[in-house]
């Protein structure tokens, strides 16, 4: 598994590859595109949208076998060419059919764009979780709050 900093890179080169950061960001802009995904996230809830993993790998499944017999099978005939996508098709379709826009999508959003500013800002993000984590452990109960 990646670390949170190995993701971080991971996250940031691809915003950059994308051209996201062709023009110097403020930090103001990258927290409340954090906090837009925040909000996304509390609507998908609203409407009770979530993933369905089981039906996104099932679609998968399906597609990129119907693909590889088309690959192989010289005798196979789809009832539409149009059946058969490329690999980065099937995975965009199964994403925007079972993941996108679901609280789970959202949620990672927030994680992703987080990442990302971490990435920009050079943030070992990975030891201020950690530190933190730690810290949390010697609070009192709800940190003497009442919720």
């Amino acid at each position: 598994m990646k670390s949170l900093n190995q993701l971080r890179d991971e996250i940031h080169a691809n915003a950059k590859e994308k051209g996201f950061y062709d023009n110097p960001r403020e930090v103001g802009t990258l927290l409340m595109l954090v906090v837009s995904e925040l909000a996304e996230a509390l609507e998908a809830d609203r409407i009770g949208r979530f993933s369905d993993f089981f039906e996104y790998e099932k679609y998968k499944k399906n597609a990129f076998e119907l693909k590889h017999k088309q690959e192989t099978d010289v005798n196979f005939m789809p009832h539409s060419p149009s059946l058969i996508k490329s690999s980065k098709d099937i995975e965009r379709d199964a994403f925007k059919t079972y993941i996108k826009n679901s609280f789970e999508d959202e949620l990672a959003d927030v994680i992703i764009r987080t990442l990302d500013i971490c990435g920009y800002l050079n943030i070992d993000i990975e030891r201020s979780v950690l530190a933190k984590i730690k810290y949390n452990k010697t609070r009192d109960k709800l940190h003497t709050k009442r919720y």
